[in-house]
């Protein structure tokens, strides 16, 4: 692992010397013949082929399924580092939850004058349709995907909060199943808190916010958009390990403000819609007309109390990325607490001081798009070229309102089988936590790794690929 470094790497320390958690891993493979890891990742990628696990590009000139490709060797985290991130990880969806109830209601944070009201009510990602309405439980992202980076042994940072729709978690559970099936040996060295309960708790936090808390079986449906989005595959599978019906808008109709579903017998009530197409398209009722993917009638249904939406219509106010910046503030006006788990230091380039120094800095920081994802429409500084900052300056001087900046950080590295043998590759984690009755955790989460030699870009879309996330238990 001899390339030059001047960031953290979560194998070993600086004299070459694995961490304590890394101890086994390493003296594994060293025990290992020098074609193991090429062997071993080419039975994983028949394993992927074989379940069909695939993600779609848009706007890929190439075929648009593609494997996403996986890395056999595991990350690893102690049992002392995942007590605080999930501690961590905790407190944040709490008081994002607090705060999308809040800005839904009574509107507190604004009155106190701790974040700008145009920021909230002047977002396309607020919904003037939720004011006034409180979901089950008053929980409003019941599915949250928590993107953290690592610069340091003791430092951790919130990349992003994920409160819309988050996807890859299928990911997680078939990179567990597959580690299991290629590496027993190694499974059998190490406690490792296992994950494969997911789609169980998915479905007991899905049943504990139904519309009649004493009804004992709740109906569940997973709505998609069908079988040409991205994530499709994950939507499927989730379904199916929850044994629920994986439904598209045509499959469900409302009738006196209840939601039914179509069965090859009679139409079955549905109490709880988990649903992985975007707010605009749910309802052409309500919202976009246009939208064929919804159900006509639905948001009315859900206001009267008759269904829930998992998650809540409007989430996506609390994972916009100008927001984002204020997320310290909202832990410490809805909790009393300080932030145990930090932001990335934001600039807002609405504000005009921001903007003079995101303009005069851009060949060193990271500059994203407040509504986007998939790494798409985003600038890296340090990587990009001198037309490329050109270019991009243009397009922010046009909209700055549209973009937020953030200094380029030192991502920590995991050893990744790479075609010269193990290197370290930059890695970002995205924890998934569940909330209802209570809120659940899972230990770990998806690891994206930046594939490419020094890229910082973790997203499958732009070339990452992703790896097992071993929480170890005391």
């Amino acid at each position: 692992m001899g390339e030059e470094r001047s960031f953290f790497n979560e194998m070993q320390d600086e004299a070459g010397i694995p961490r304590a958690a890394y101890e086994q891993l390493v003296s594994w493979l060293e025990s290992k013949p020098s074609n193991f890891l090429n062997r071993k990742s080419r039975e994983a990628e028949t394993i992927f082929r074989r379940l069909g696990i695939t993600f779609a590009v848009y706007g890929a000139h190439e075929a648009t399924e593609r494997l996403i490709p996986f890395d056999p060797i595991p990350r690893i985290i102690s049992a002392a580092e995942w007590r605080r991130l999930s501690a961590g990880i905790e407190q944040r969806v709490r008081a994002l939850n607090a705060f999308l109830h809040d800005i839904y209601h009574r509107q507190e944070i604004i009155r106190a004058g701790r974040i700008p009201a145009d920021l909230i009510l002047q977002n396309e990602a607020f919904l003037p349709e939720m004011v006034g309405f409180t979901p089950a439980r008053k929980v409003y992202a019941h599915i949250i995907g928590t993107d953290l980076v690592r610069v340091s042994e003791n430092e951790f940072y919130v990349l992003e909060d994920n409160t819309r729709t988050p996807s890859g978690v299928s990911y997680m559970l078939e990179n567990r199943e597959t580690m299991m099936r290629i590496f027993p040996d190694l499974f059998q060295m190490h406690r490792v808190a296992p994950v494969e309960q997911y789609p169980d708790l998915l479905r007991q936090t899905l049943e504990s916010v139904g519309p009649d808390q004493g009804k004992s079986d709740q109906t569940i449906c997973v709505l998609t958009p069908g079988i040409y989005n991205s994530a499709y595959f994950e939507h499927a599978f989730l379904a199916d390990s929850m044994g629920v019906e994986l439904v598209e808008g045509r499959d469900l109709f409302v009738d006196q403000g209840k939601v039914y579903m179509r069965t090859t017998r009679e139409p079955k009530q549905v109490d709880v819609i988990y649903r992985r197409i975007d707010d605009a398209f749910l309802d052409p009722l309500t919202f976009n007309p246009d939208s064929m993917l919804g159900v006509p009638g639905l948001f009315d249904a859900y206001r009267a109390g008759n269904v829930t939406i998992c998650n809540a219509p409007g989430t996506g106010i609390a994972d916009d990325k100008a927001i984002y910046a204020y997320v310290p503030d909202i832990i410490e006006f809805y909790t009393g607490q300080k932030p145990i788990l930090n932001n990335v230091p934001t600039w807002n380039c609405s504000r005009p001081d921001d903007l003079a120094y995101v303009l005069d800095n851009l060949e060193d920081i990271v500059v994203k798009e407040v509504h986007g994802s998939g790494g798409y429409g985003m600038l890296i500084g340090p990587t990009a070229t001198k037309r490329q900052i050109s270019d991009f300056r243009k397009i922010l001087m046009a909209n700055p309102s549209n973009y937020i900046a953030q200094p380029t950080l030192a991502l920590s590295a995991c050893p990744t089988h790479v075609a010269s043998g193990v290197a370290p590759r930059h890695v970002d984690l995205r924890p998934y936590v569940l909330i209802g009755d209570q809120v659940r955790i899972t230990p770990g989460g998806l690891t994206r790794v930046a594939l490419k030699k020094g890229s910082l870009v973790v997203n499958s879309s732009q070339g990452g690929g992703t790896k097992d996330t071993w929480v170890l238990e005391d």
